[in-house]
């Protein structure tokens, strides 16, 4: 937080911000300018501001934060897709991406104890990559919620 106020007192808006666009297959979920972008890739997490080296990779279900020119941070609930890092722009092209308010927490809540059951009984025919993907998006939109 300490690193923020100071990036926000000292630094040109120019100079921090960079143009974040988020896209699904139905809409864009949101453009504008941020200070910080950080999500989970199958590499480990990863926290993005300008000037990024110029990189592509995979997201991994979690929670996405984006921390706007403002200050203030939002979240939303990360499940799939790839991002494009260049210097000055991100663009993550999402197959599921949902605010909090878009979350449906029983059904979240349902669909995670369905996965950690599947998982604690499994057999030969138990896609167990599927059922922890699963398990994986739920605790998601459960703790992008709360």
């Amino acid at each position: 937080e300490g690193f923020f106020r100071f990036l926000l007192a000292n630094v040109k808006a120019d100079e921090r911000n960079f143009e974040l666009k988020i896209i699904t297959p139905d809409r864009v979920f949101y453009e504008g300018e941020a200070v910080m972008v950080e999500f989970n890739t199958t590499e480990g997490e990863i926290g993005i501001y300008k000037h990024h080296i110029p990189m592509t990779v995979i997201i991994k279900p979690g929670i996405l934060t984006i921390t706007e020119e403002n200050g203030e941070t939002r979240e939303a609930a990360l499940h799939a897709g790839f991002v494009e890092i260049l210097p000055d722009k991100v663009t993550i092209m999402a197959e599921i991406i949902e605010w909090p308010q878009e979350i449906d927490l029983d059904r979240a809540e349902a669909a995670k104890e369905r996965a950690e059951e599947r998982l604690s009984h499994k057999t030969n025919e138990t896609d167990v990559a599927r059922a922890e993907t699963a398990l994986q998006r739920a605790i998601a939109r459960i703790e992008t919620v709360k």
